[in-house]
């Protein structure tokens, strides 16, 4: 991207799809527009595991609309990157053209750690530089990321198989929180963080909010 005056960023997330344009003057990026679509394309999931009709239509058409803002940008200044519903659907092989062709560039679908590892990017050039050693927490919609770094320099990466879109439709299908789901939903997240150097932690996110406020409301 070193020759472009105009770059963007596309994150197809398990819950959303982010899109970040922006001008590059001199090594530093002057956001030009941003957006956002809440396609929630990790509830698409059927039960063997594929991404169903209806979502994989829902997935195309924001793409589409994405790719009229992209229309005219050089391939080589424009970087896509899909996530976990794209990792782990069984037929993703198959949609993945479709995508590409909607979004009008190709799209990398990415591994967990590599996912961390850019998490940790956004996240050090968004917060105070120190020398300290920082751990990053990001709950997406598929998958939790968990990066021990310093400065711009990721150490420990790990991507877990924990997300909110995946855990409300397993243990809130009908949308209904009572304390006995919430309970049994927190002992299987607690069970599912394990790494070789997770915390022993509870932690409470943005995305997580609303739910764990509801049991206090019961």
């Amino acid at each position: 991207m070193g020759d472009c005056s105009v770059i963007a960023a596309v994150d197809l997330g398990s819950n959303s799809f982010r899109l970040q344009v922006a001008r590059v003057v001199e090594g530093a990026l002057f956001p030009l527009d941003s957006l956002k679509e809440t396609v929630r394309l990790g509830a698409g999931l059927d039960a063997h595991g594929c991404l169903t009709a209806e979502a994989i239509d829902e997935m195309t058409a924001a793409l589409a609309r994405f790719g009229e803002r992209l229309a005219g940008l050089p391939p080589q200044c424009v970087r896509a990157v899909a996530t976990n519903t794209f990792r782990i659907a069984r037929n993703s092989a198959a949609f993945l053209p479709q995508a590409e062709a909607a979004l009008g560039f190709p799209i990398e679908i990415i591994a967990g750690r590599e996912e961390a590892r850019l998490i940790y990017i956004g996240a050090a050039h968004s917060l105070p530089s120190t020398r300290e050693r920082r751990l990053v927490i990001d709950i997406g919609g598929g998958s939790t990321e968990l990066i021990i770094g310093s400065q711009y320099r990721s150490f420990s990466t790990e991507s877990i198989q924990l997300g909110c879109v995946g855990w409300s439709a397993r243990y809130f299908p009908d949308g209904v929180i009572t304390r006995e789901r919430m309970e049994t939903a927190e002992l299987a997240a607690r069970g599912g963080l394990s790494c070789p150097w997770c915390p022993r932690f509870t932690r409470e996110s943005g995305k997580e909010r609303s739910v764990l406020q509801a049991p206090h409301d019961l």
